[in-house]
């Protein structure tokens, strides 16, 4: 294999750890080899690491992929077991439990004793495979990805000591991610952070994200002669073709996939059906990582719909029965709604099944959904439009499709392409 085909990636998440956070490199490099690329990806052992979630089922995408597994301390394990008795159950993401003395006191310990992240803990041991990778192989590229942006800390010693094209990757944003309001930290350890962030945006030859606009402008801001590039998550077009299912024809079936929090606006979605006159059954399925108390309010509020939560699901079964609805739901995290477009989001329109999203009108993942012909925003308050919009779905005979002319341009293998072209082969 040529040197210039050789790609090393460090990332926490990888099957088969579950969750959106472990597809997108996954995908990454299940497509660079089927183009002819080398990657090598260096991550934690899932044995020890603290993953939300297991999916076992995708470690048929990476087959034949070469992965180095490391040791790792992880904090997050006791606090998980501080938490809920588990040292896997309630690991936190996509909010923090500050319900308590003991959520205020573990939230404050995360958000200044383990900067930039709690598992900070992964880094020595990830730099040390990273090392060696480097100095037994000819490898150019090195591709470091968070959350947990801690990874970053590899990237940054790397460049110092090898030379390298190194390109960090920002799934979500980094200091000013929604969830550090909750971790309760103190000023000092805000411009630690922020620091780190700067330091990292500027050493790096390039950074990725999945989104642009108003994101790309908070970077910049901190490392102004850096180069940006937006390369979406996307959808695996084969997985999509693969799996088959239809809605039902007795009930207008509902769907809601992924985390669901306090943060998001589900709440608005109740007071729309509660307004709804029923005339045949209606279903909302929920999976993912969603509590208890959320999945029991939502039942207590809506007595007259079946309310089913399926669970934590893994891909292809959350794939079918995204395309078993009639409607999908969206909440986008509130406090940030100009920073994400989802990987979930682009799926959902990969099934061509009608979307309704929870957010801000004017963002980015709005102007994407208005290319939809059955994709509708709205902002919480709007409950009339919310009723209305699913009142003119659940009133027709035959369920409606929701078309994008420009959908294939998301594809998990197009948007490979378009990160060999702009971060490998790009002087």
């Amino acid at each position: 294999m040529s040197r210039s085909k050789k790609v090393l990636i460090l990332s926490y998440y990888w099957p088969p750890s579950g969750g959106s956070g472990v597809q997108r490199w996954m995908y990454f490099a299940k497509y660079l080899k089927q183009l002819g690329w080398e990657p090598i990806v260096i991550t934690v052992d899932e044995q020890q690491a603290a993953y939300a979630h297991f999916d076992h089922s995708l470690t048929q995408e990476v087959e034949g992929i070469r992965v180095i597994k490391t040791s790792t301390r992880e904090p997050l394990k006791l606090y998980a077991k501080l938490m809920s008795g588990s040292s896997q159950e309630g690991i936190p993401q996509g909010e923090v439990n500050t319900e308590g003395f003991l959520g205020k006191f573990a939230a404050y310990i995360r958000g200044n004793f383990f900067i930039p992240d709690a598992r900070k803990g992964w880094v020595p041991f990830a730099r040390k495979a990273a090392q060696d990778c480097l100095e037994k192989e000819d490898i150019p590229h090195v591709i470091t990805t968070g959350p947990p942006h801690s990874t970053h800390m590899v990237g940054l010693y790397l460049k110092k000591h090898y030379t390298i094209n190194w390109w960090v990757d920002f799934r979500d944003p980094w200091s000013e991610v929604f969830y550090n309001k909750q971790m309760r930290r103190t000023k000092r350890s805000q411009l630690k952070d922020l620091a780190l962030e700067k330091q990292v945006l500027t050493a790096a030859d390039g950074v990725l994200t999945t989104i642009g606009g108003a994101f790309h402008q908070s970077l910049k801001a901190k490392a102004p002669q850096q180069r940006f590039i937006t390369l979406a998550n996307g959808y695996d077009a084969e997985l999509m073709e693969q799996v088959s299912a239809t809605p039902p024809q007795d009930v207008f079936h509902i769907v809601y996939t992924g985390l669901l929090t306090q943060q998001q606006a589900y709440p608005s979605l109740i007071k729309a059906l509660q307004g709804i006159t029923i005339e045949r059954p209606i279903r909302l399925s929920l999976a993912g990582n969603i509590t208890p108390s959320i999945i029991q309010s939502i039942q207590k509020a809506l007595p007259k719909v079946e309310v089913k939560y399926q669970g934590y699901l893994n891909h292809s079964n959350a794939i079918a029965l995204m395309k078993s609805a009639h409607l999908l739901l969206n909440f986008i995290f509130e406090g940030a709604t100009s920073q994400m477009i989802s990987g979930k989001l682009l799926e959902y329109f990969a099934t061509k099944v009608p979307v309704l999203s929870l957010g801000d009108p004017t963002s980015d993942a709005a102007a994407f959904m208005a290319k939809g012909t059955n994709a509708k925003m709205f902002v919480k308050e709007n409950i009339p439009g919310i009723q209305g919009y699913i009142e003119s779905l659940y009133q027709q005979e035959f369920p409606l499709k929701n078309s994008m002319d420009e959908i294939d341009q998301w594809s998990r293998k197009t948007i490979t392409k378009r990160l060999i072209e702009e971060v490998f082969l790009k002087k």
